[in-house]
């Protein structure tokens, strides 16, 4: 009798312990600041306060290599007019565009748990705004450490040709902030082709001496290639000892010569003198200039012959002159198409090779 009652106590527990609902287990949590996390960088950032990063120039990339369901980033925009690409698993691309105040953008979200890049490259120009990266949060899974970069390093200075300006031009749509994508400009697809990093140095309407209009008061590029974010912050100055190039490409001019054809010894020395801080800051990069896609006529050819005598009197082994040919936009815009700058890149890369032996 006293075993029989054991069992039927045993039954009884069992019974009731099956009945006992079972509580679900919340998914796995990672929040890292921007600055803490692993990601693989490329181009100019500067890291602030709350550990986050800053930037405005085009073409800032960061990399990320994580095992997860969801990932997520926080970033905000000080112009509320940038835009940025994610591109997932290197073939998923979403244009995102980014407010002034902070937003969780979701960079992917998938079923279940896996392996997944994810790539954020900053589409505009600095004077869109700057963009903060704040924080990234993954659920169910691990960062892992960041992908290597290309050992070879490209810097690229130019104007709004070289940020991209006008690539993603819509047919019938008044011009936006959306139609730049420096991820498809020449200088990055060029990169690709010589498989380097890249940093651009660029401003839309800036030149060398003067910009598009003639004001000679604004930042020119021996005055912007000292920023960090751009003129957002001018006290941000760029340490030049973090990034050595091997190759300097220049392509500047475009904006100096649109109100006419600049003075000669003042254009000339200009040059010289950037080139010559160019080659103190970056002891071992070669330095090749290029007239750019845009101008035709007198001013090309006036250019290509500034460019050649800024040569001769630097008079360095490490600064060449390269062959640019005319890219003219379309009807609807001056600045070359996305085509185009394919084009100009399959012009560079081939010269560029050869003249690195790469």
């Amino acid at each position: 009798m006293k075993y029989a009652y054991f069992i039927f106590c045993s039954l009884a527990a069992l019974a009731l312990n099956g009945c006992t609902p079972v509580t679900p287990q919340e998914p796995t949590v990672i929040s890292m600041q921007a600055t803490q996390a692993p990601l693989s960088i490329m181009g100019r950032t500067h890291s602030t306060g709350d550990y986050a990063y800053e930037f405005g120039f085009p073409g800032v990339s960061f990399r990320t290599e994580v095992i997860g369901k969801t990932l997520t980033a926080e970033l905000q925009s000080s112009g509320g007019n940038s835009w940025i690409d994610v591109i997932v698993d290197d073939n998923h691309i979403t244009q995102v565009k980014l407010e002034q105040q902070l937003q969780t953008i979701e960079l992917f979200n998938f079923a279940g748990s896996g392996r997944h890049s994810v790539e954020i490259i900053h589409r505009s120009e600095n004077w869109h705004g700057s963009v903060t990266l704040k924080k990234l949060t993954l659920t169910e899974g691990k960062f892992l450490p960041a992908p290597a970069l290309p050992q070879r390093k490209l810097l690229v200075m130019g104007d709004s040709v070289t940020c991209g300006e006008a690539i993603d031009r819509v047919k019938g749509e008044e011009k936006n902030t959306r139609w730049w994508n420096a991820r498809e400009s020449y200088g990055m697809l060029t990169a690709k082709a010589l498989n380097a990093q890249v940093q651009l140095v660029c401003w839309g309407g800036r030149g060398l001496v003067r910009s598009w209009n003639g004001k000679t008061d604004d930042k020119n590029l021996a005055e912007f290639y000292e920023f960090t974010v751009g003129d957002h912050n001018p006290a941000l100055k760029w340490d030049h000892r973090s990034y050595q190039p091997d190759l300097i490409l220049i392509a500047i001019g475009t904006n100096d010569f649109s109100p006419g054809i600049p003075a000669r010894e003042d254009y000339v020395t200009a040059y010289v003198q950037l080139i010559n801080k160019l080659l103190h800051n970056h002891p071992q990069a070669h330095i090749a200039l290029t007239d750019g896609a845009i101008l035709n006529g007198e001013k090309k050819a006036a250019l290509i012959d500034y460019l050649r005598e800024t040569i001769s009197r630097v008079n360095n082994t490490r600064v060449h002159q390269l062959i640019s040919n005319h890219y003219p936009g379309d009807t609807q815009d001056a600045h070359p198409t996305k085509d185009q700058h394919a084009a100009m890149a399959k012009d560079l890369t081939p010269q560029l090779k050869a003249l690195m032996h790469w």
